[in-house]
C-alpha cells in the first residue's frame, strides 16, 4: 500500500488540526517532508485558498499557504516524494497560467508534480478574483482538457469552449510527458470527471463506503489512482494491528493511495507515527 501526507501546518480546518500546529512554520514543514520523503510515501500535499471569508473562517480554517511557493521552496529539501496540489482551484486560473507556474514547479523539482484540482464551491472566493461561478463545472472540464494539451509542452495549442489560444511559447514547462491530473472533490460528479478527464480521483468528505459504492458503478481506466484518507485519524504506534486492518479496509475499498491521518500531539510525535505508519504499511526506505 502507498501512503500520502496530508502535510500539517500548511492548511488548518478548525477540528483536524493539533495545537502544536499553530506555532509551527517552515522549519517544522521541511522535517515532515524530509521525514516523508525518507520512509518513502508518495507525496505531500497543499490545498489552494486565496482569500477566506471571514464568517466562513470558523468552519473551513483561515490557513492556506501557497502551494506553489510553498511546493518550490520543499522541492529543494527533497528528492523523491511527489508534490501534490490538493485542490487547486480550476476557476481562478486561466490554464496556460497553470501550465507555466506549475509547469515550473515540474521543472525545478525534477518531475516529482501532481496536478491535483477542483471545480471550487466558494462564491465569495470566485467574486472576489473576478471568476465566473455558475459555469464552474463547465468550465473546470474545459480547463482539463485544456490542461491535458498543454502541460509539457513549449508551444501549446487549444480551442475549446471555454478557453481558444494558439501561438504562444510557454518556457519552460513541465518535464514530465504527462503530468498526473487528479480531480478532487466530494460528488459523484467529481469521479465521473476524474474518470473521464483525468489520472485520478482524490475525494474528500465522503464515506468510505460511499466511495466505494460509487467506484463499484465506474469502469475506471488502466493505472487510475484513487486516494482515500481514513474516516478516523490513524494511531500506528499504540494500535498496529488496527492500523494494519484500516489500510487493508481502505484498499478493499479501491484505495491504490492512502492519505495518512494520524493521531499527533507535538511534531516529534508526528514524526513517529510516519516512521510507525511506514513499518504498518511495509514501505521501504527510499522507495516511492
Amino acid at each position: 500500500m502507498r501512503l500520502s501526507v496530508v502535510t500539517p501546518v500548511l492548511t488548518r480546518v478548525p477540528g483536524a488540526h493539533a495545537r502544536w500546529e499553530q506555532a509551527a512554520g517552515m522549519t517544522e514543514v521541511v522535517e515532515i517532508a524530509r521525514a516523508a520523503d525518507r520512509l518513502g510515501y508518495h507525496h505531500l500535499t497543499c490545498s489552494e485558498h486565496v482569500g477566506i471569508p471571514t464568517d466562513v473562517a470558523e468552519v473551513r480554517g483561515a490557513t492556506y499557504w501557497d502551494p506553489l511557493a510553498t511546493f518550490g521552496y520543499l522541492a529543494a529539501v527533497t528528492e523523491r516524494v511527489r508534490l501534490a496540489t490538493y485542490v487547486l482551484v480550476l476557476g481562478y486560473h486561466h490554464p496556460l497560467e497553470i501550465a507555466k507556474r506549475y509547469g515550473t514547479l515540474d521543472l525545478v523539482s525534477g518531475g516529482r508534480l501532481i496536478l491535483g484540482v477542483g471545480v471550487g464551491s466558494l462564491r465569495e472566493e470566485f467574486e472576489l478574483l473576478g471568476a465566473p461561478f455558475e459555469d464552474r463545472g463547465a468550465r473546470a472540464d474545459d480547463a482539463l482538457v485544456a490542461l491535458r494539451a498543454s502541460l509539457s509542452r513549449e508551444q501549446p495549442a487549444y480551442h475549446g469552449s471555454h478557453y481558444d489560444y494558439d501561438g504562444f511559447v510557454v518556457r519552460p514547462c513541465a518535464v514530465q510527458p504527462r503530468v498526473p491530473l487528479w480531480v478532487g472533490g466530494r460528488t459523484r460528479r467529481s469521479l465521473r470527471r476524474a474518470a473521464t478527464l483525468a489520472d485520478g480521483w482524490a475525494p474528500f468528505g465522503v464515506s468510505v463506503a460511499q466511495v466505494a459504492d460509487w467506484l463499484a458503478g465506474v469502469d475506471l481506466p488502466d493505472g487510475f489512482e484513487v486516494v482515500i484518507s481514513p474516516e478516523r485519524a490513524l494511531d500506528p504506534s499504540d494500535a498496529a494491528q488496527a492500523c494494519a486492518d484500516a489500510l487493508g479496509a481502505l484498499a478493499a475499498a479501491g484505495a491504490t493511495i492512502v492519505a495518512a491521518r494520524v493521531v499527533h500531539h507535538s511534531l516529534a510525535h508526528f514524526l513517529e507515527q510516519l516512521e510507525a505508519l511506514a513499518g504498518c504499511a511495509g514501505l521501504r526506505t527510499g522507495a516511492v
